[in-house]
């Protein structure tokens, strides 16, 4: 918003619109209109916050106007102004779009009292749609969604290492999120209008997953009919994502090695060398290291694959992402599902960021559409949520039931921004993405101190 909104007045009767215009130049800017038509015209070519509009006018009245306005520029605010007023006229406005109602002759203090609620509440509106995106964008990366110093870290190395050709390895617990890491790393990069190509390794026996990588020859093996490209040629100009690379054996470890050195191999039952330009990232949830040390991994591969490592933190080492999460899931499946559940209750919010997860990220977004999907009310309490959650949060678990809205993520997420600022504001809106004006009028909003 403007520092001065912009006000258009529509009504036939002059003596109407000229008073109120020029009660209300003091504040605002002030446009009139002497009919419907000539509104439209003022909508198309100036922006206007508010429309005031005679619901009876010659020719286009207030309720068609208001509609077609409305129409073109859904976000304006329309006042409807009437010397009929009943509750019926007004019920009918409102369903109609009009954010309000008011009798003529209009009561100058009053009108005054309605322009300032309805601008304050736009402004509201305006301000948390930039600070979802500012979060958007400060937290997530494509789909990965983080504000915790570990996973901010991750972002700007992926960025960086994005731009190169380097083979990156990335470890983690399972569910930790690799494969998205993969992906983003691939958009990122100079490679991203190539295929990203994915490849399970622990899926597919030896025998198989050579043949799935360097594809074969016909008549290699029984059942080879014909030709068949491999994962490797599929990915050339691209990237190939081995997942769960520590599964592989001794003799598959050897020809991706060399794929890797000299980009280019031959496929199975083949003497024809295939050249290719494919980058690799490769990921585990095993320690590699250890398994070169008992000889389970070749140690040549390893440090080629050891050029740039991303280590993906467990959930629970990155608890203040949790309440972040669990409102992108929320939405998530509330789209997916037609559901409209307004979020979490803050004991259901403690119980679930105190929960360890095992199944970290993945399992956390299997819970929500869980609950998603099973909730009977429009805010999802201790009750709704699984009985080995609530077991895991203690005896008190089971009971304690509060409600709450998407306002406590946010609370959450600014709590904890500046906690881990340790009380700095500048420092802590930088986390968050917005500005420290805004940061400021969030703490007093919400009531609480920089730590707690």
């Amino acid at each position: 918003m403007s520092a001065k909104a912009t006000i258009l007045i529509v009504d036939d009767e002059k003596n109407t619109r000229e008073g109120l215009a020029r009660a209300l130049r003091r504040s605002y800017d002030v446009l009139i209109a002497e009919s419907g038509a000539t509104a439209l015209n003022l909508l198309s070519e100036k922006p206007v916050d508010v429309m005031l509009c005679d619901l009876r006018m010659p020719g286009m009245d207030g309720m068609t106007l208001m509609q077609r306005a409305l129409a073109n520029s859904p976000q304006l605010i329309c006042i409807l102004l009437t010397a009929y007023g009943n509750i019926e006229t007004a019920v009918d406005a409102m369903r109609h779009g009009a954010t309000d109602f008011l009798t003529k002759p209009v009561n100058l203090e009053q009108l005054e009292m309605v322009l300032q609620r309805v601008l304050r509440s736009r402004s509201a509106e305006v301000e948390n749609m930039q600070l979802r995106e500012q979060l958007d964008s400060k937290f997530g990366m494509e789909n990965i969604i983080g504000s915790s110093p570990e996973m901010q870290q991750i972002f700007d190395t992926v960025r960086q290492v994005a731009a190169s050709r380097a083979t990156v390895l990335i470890q983690g617990e399972s569910g930790t999120g690799k494969e998205l890491i993969a992906k983003a790393i691939h958009r990122l990069s100079p490679r991203k209008n190539g295929p990203f190509v994915p490849v399970h390794c622990a899926a597919l026996s030896s025998t198989l997953l050579e043949s799935e990588l360097f594809g074969h020859e016909k008549g290699a093996f029984t059942g080879a009919a014909e030709r068949r490209k491999g994962r490797f040629e599929l990915a050339d100009g691209g990237s190939l994502f081995l997942d769960e690379i520590g599964e592989i054996d001794a003799s598959v470890q050897v020809k991706i090695l060399r794929a890797l050195e000299e980009r280019r191999f031959e496929r199975v039952g083949g003497q024809e060398a295939v050249d290719v330009d494919t980058r690799l990232i490769a990921a585990t949830n095993r320690d590699l290291k250890k398994m070169v040390e008992e000889g389970t991994f070749r140690e040549d591969l390893y440090y080629r694959l050891y050029v740039v490592v991303i280590h993906l933190p467990a959930l629970r080492e990155r608890r203040s992402d949790i309440p972040i999460l669990l409102k992108h899931f929320l939405d998530t499946f509330n789209q997916e599902n037609g559901r409209t559940i307004e979020g979490f209750s803050p004991d259901a919010i403690d119980l679930l960021t105190a929960y360890r997860w095992p199944g970290n990220v993945r399992e956390l977004r299997n819970v929500v559409e869980q609950m998603v999907v099973l909730s009977r009310s429009q805010k999802i309490g201790v009750r709704d949520l699984p009985v080995h959650i609530r077991e895991a949060g203690g005896p008190d678990g089971a009971v304690a039931v509060e409600s709450g809205t998407l306002e406590e993520l946010e609370k959450r997420a600014i709590r904890q921004a500046l906690k881990e600022a340790e009380g700095n504001r500048t420092h802590a809106a930088e986390k968050l993405g917005i500005s420290r004006r805004t940061l400021h009028r969030k703490i007093v909003e919400y009531g609480f101190t920089e730590v707690e």
